[in-house]
Order: C-alpha cells, then sequence, then structure tokens
C-alpha cells in the first residue's frame, strides 16, 4: 500500500527479468468492475519478460485501494497517478497503458505532464470529451435508478456486448454477478456516477499538442471506433490497430495479441522518435 495524494492506493510491480531494464510501463485499468488483476494475469507479466518494469496499481475506490466517500472525477485519478509516481521516486518518462477508463485517465494525463510520458498505449477508449460526458451520465444515471436485481440483470445484459467469449454457463455468469455487486456497491457508497462525467473534459486543440507516440488498440467490434478515427486525425504521433473478432473485452481475451502490439510499439518509439505519417486506415492485427 502506498500513500498518494491523501489515500492508499494498492500498487503490484513487476521488476524486469533477467536483462537491463528497458524502462518502466504503468498500468491503468478500467472504472466500476475493473482492478489492477486485469493486467496483473495479462500484460504485466508480458512486459516484465521483455525487460520493462510493470507497476500496477488499483484505481481509488477499487480493488484494494482506499474508497473515499467522494472524489472520483477525472482530475481526482489522474492527480492520483501524478502522486503515485513521485511516491515510487519513478523520475523518467513512463510507458503510460490504459484500458477502458484507463485510457481515458492515461490521455487526461499526457495532455497536463507530457514531460512524465514516453508513451500511450490506449486500449479501448478514448478522450473526456463533452461527448463522453453526456454519455457516461446518461448511462450512470441510468444504472442508479434501478433496483439491485434489476441493474445486475441490466449489467450481465450489457456485459454480453462487451465481451467476445461469453459462454452463458452459469459460472461464467456467476463471476459477472459479483463483478456487477461490487460495481453496485463503489456507485451506491460514493459520489462516482456524479463525479466521473461531471470532470474535465479535453479540447482538440490540447489533445493535438500531446507529441509522444500514441497507440490505440481497438477490438474489430469494439465501442470506440469511430472515436479512433477523430484521434488519428488530431494526435501527431498516432496508430490504430484492430484485433479482430474481439469487442470491448479485448484486454482479457485477447492479451498477447494486445501485448505484442503495445510492446512492438514501444520499443520502436524508445529511441529516436520518427515523424509521423499522416492519418489514414486503421492497421489490422493477423
Amino acid at each position: 500500500m502506498i500513500r498518494a495524494n491523501g489515500l492508499g492506493l494498492h500498487v503490484q510491480r513487476l521488476a524486469p527479468r533477467g536483462r537491463r531494464p528497458q524502462g518502466t510501463a504503468v498500468f491503468v485499468h478500467g472504472a466500476f468492475i475493473d482492478s489492477l488483476a486485469s493486467y496483473y494475469f495479462t500484460l504485466g507479466p508480458l512486459f516484465a519478460a521483455a525487460g520493462y518494469e510493470a507497476v500496477m496499481y488499483d484505481l481509488r475506490g477499487h480493488g484494494r485501494s482506499e474508497r473515499p466517500p467522494r472524489g472520483y472525477t477525472l482530475e481526482d485519478f489522474t492527480a492520483d497517478l501524478d502522486a503515485l509516481l513521485d511516491e515510487l521516486k519513478i523520475d523518467g518518462p513512463v510507458h503510460l497503458v490504459g484500458n477502458s477508463f484507463g485510457g481515458t485517465v492515461a490521455l487526461d494525463y499526457v495532455v497536463h505532464r507530457p514531460e512524465r510520458v514516453a508513451t500511450v498505449t490506449v486500449i479501448e477508449s478514448g478522450p473526456a470529451s463533452r461527448t463522453w460526458s453526456h454519455t457516461m451520465a446518461a448511462a450512470l444515471r441510468h444504472a442508479g435508478e434501478m433496483s439491485e436485481d434489476d441493474a445486475l440483470l441490466w449489467f450481465t445484459e450489457q456485459y454480453g456486448t462487451l465481451s467476445s467469449t461469453r459462454t452463458g454457463d452459469a459460472r461464467h455468469d456467476a463471476h459477472i454477478r459479483r463483478l456487477g455487486q461490487a460495481a453496485g456497491r463503489l456507485v451506491r457508497s460514493t459520489t462516482i456516477a456524479e463525479d466521473i462525467p461531471g470532470g474535465r473534459v479535453l479540447t482538440d486543440e490540447q489533445l493535438g499538442r500531446v507529441r509522444c507516440p500514441v497507440l490505440l488498440i481497438n477490438g474489430q467490434e469494439g465501442l470506440v471506433a469511430a472515436e479512433a478515427a477523430r484521434l488519428r486525425s488530431l494526435l501527431p504521433r498516432c496508430r490504430v490497430a484492430v484485433v479482430p473478432g474481439q469487442k470491448h473485452s479485448v484486454l482479457v481475451e485477447a492479451s498477447e495479441a494486445v501485448g505484442e502490439l503495445a510492446l512492438s510499439w514501444i520499443r520502436d518509439h524508445t529511441a529516436a522518435l520518427p515523424a509521423a505519417s499522416g492519418p489514414g486506415e486503421p492497421d489490422p492485427v493477423r
């Protein structure tokens, strides 16, 4: 447990294995149903084996981190990340990897603390925009108005639209139910449902000033294809990679493909950074 920005954050670090360190990768997970475990069993070990220190942490209110009753704006999550790097004494620029809402945090962080970021990898996500804020507000308001049983049913149905591997068997649905219950407790005991859509948003001008390389990894049937195309036109150094046959849960359901994409991207941009090419079509992953 690390004390950062006034609260306790649960952190796991995997040391580089058997080689000179290549750098530090910091992994930011998604909101509500997620935790650092989604990286600990997927990309974290892959990065450590490739020579990178892997830093994973539970966002405030999630996993084993402290759960304050309020303080869940995007600004709060970004400040937590900044303070965590200070407390861990990580001075050099890091490779940020963010999944879903974690990608939103990563993009906000690189806009406001560009000197601390070497590369950004965003998995099925995009920046906090006004459209994003309105969408989040409507979805969270809808979930908050439901009874506990209705909310769990709604969550199970929604999960089917996010997963490429959901089988419908009882064990899988029991796992989904546990995730839904945890998300429900978070929503009911904190102001997160109001805070997340009420936080700051990024302008196109701010995004256009991002100079570090950005990789957007999407599922072929995911949720952010249109936003990825817009970002590719805004970010000076950006590539979009698509994993065939995958939906929003591409990180955990195609972790090997995601890991290979991210590692290859980071290696290509760790030394001299070439000028980016202009916007184009997303690159399929075979």
